[in-house]
């Protein structure tokens, strides 16, 4: 997957899911990770990581 589908699938993913969506990509590739589809958890660990750098910092 490269990066602008890895782009628009954070952005589908986070109007799906709102601040839950970080969480939910974690949990996909986990599925695909338990089931062996290697390629597939590594394209949802990176969706998670994009996901999460659109995230405004926390305030403490």
């Amino acid at each position: 997957m490269d990066a602008i589908q890895i782009s628009h699938y954070a952005g589908a993913l986070y109007r799906a899911h709102g601040d839950k969506a970080e969480v939910e990509a974690a949990r996909r590739a986990r599925e695909c990770e338990e089931r062996g589809r290697l390629s597939e958890a590594q394209d949802w660990r990176s969706i998670r990581a994009a996901i999460h750098s659109r995230r405004p910092p926390r305030q403490s």
